[in-house]
């Protein structure tokens, strides 16, 4: 593992690091904020999921979360959103291809050999931190925005036991019916929609529902917000009667101007579970 950067941050270290990642087949970097309750024993781990065209650097820099989690004691980790490199897949389009990995195991050519980001998220990098900084494992939480919304949705319902809460920032609730969803999952996994079904947030929740704490927040002026169907996963909470705060937030859009006026809200919201 390389260390890119380190910067003193909020009395804790924000880090950049890259790493050969064998469930990728090619380097992949991430951010990781540790506070100073680091240099002393392990601390609990909020996970952030970033969305469509972002990096491991767009929350790092631009959600505000170092702040609120140096004041509660827990790590932040920020990974990339799909392989990158020579050789590695692409798409003339934002929302396909690298900078768009759907945190799925691709199937499909050309995206398999590389595409395999739900392997990489739930095994590899969280392996990886574990084993090279003070992080503890028996404390992980989720969160993320748009496609990483999506992806902390899914991660959370289809690993029961590995995280204490979940949250989102307008994600990507309904994919099978979306057009943000149904291109990506059809490229990824074929044209089988049977096998799009555990990236789905809604059809997970209608399925097997949540037993742990669950945030959403969502701007009713996101100009995406048809795309994101938020209605479809309450329709789904409300039926399994998961105990879950929705929430409306008036006038905000799809920005990071929106993500870190309620990060605030996020961080305290997982704090409560991390140290239950």
């Amino acid at each position: 593992m390389e260390t890119i950067s380190e910067n003193k941050c909020f009395g804790g270290m924000q880090g950049v690091y890259k790493h050969p990642s064998k469930a990728t087949g090619c380097d992949m970097t991430f951010g990781l904020f540790l506070p100073q309750e680091a240099e002393d024993h392990p601390v609990p781990v909020l996970w952030y999921l970033s969305g469509l065209t972002c990096t491991h650097e767009n929350a790092m820099v631009k959600a505000g979360a170092q702040a609120w989690a140096a004041e509660q004691g827990i790590a932040l980790v920020f990974p990339d959103t799909s392989p990158r490199g020579e050789g590695v897949a692409d798409d003339d389009a934002y929302d396909l291809g690298q900078g768009a990995g759907f945190y799925v195991n691709a199937t499909q050519d050309p995206w398999a050999p590389h595409f395999r980001m739900w392997d990489y998220v739930a095994d590899e990098l969280p392996r990886l931190i574990t084993a090279n900084f003070d992080i503890d494992e028996d404390r992980q939480s989720i969160t993320g925005h748009s496609m990483g919304g999506h992806g902390a949705l899914t991660l959370a319902m289809s690993l029961p036991g590995r995280f204490r809460s979940v949250s989102a920032f307008s994600p990507i609730c309904h994919p099978t019916a979306s057009d943000w969803g149904k291109k990506q999952l059809g490229a990824y996994l074929g044209a089988d929609e049977s096998k799009w079904a555990t990236h789905d947030a809604t059809l997970l929740m209608r399925d097997k529902g949540l037993d742990i704490p669950l945030l959403i927040d969502q701007g009713t002026s996101d100009q995406f917000i048809d795309l994101l169907m938020p209605e479809a996963l309450a329709e789904a909470v409300a039926a399994r009667r998961v105990p879950a705060d929705l929430r409306l937030q008036k006038g905000y859009d799809h920005s990071y101007f929106f993500v870190s006026t309620f990060m605030e809200d996020h961080v305290t919201f997982h704090a409560e579970a991390l140290y239950e």
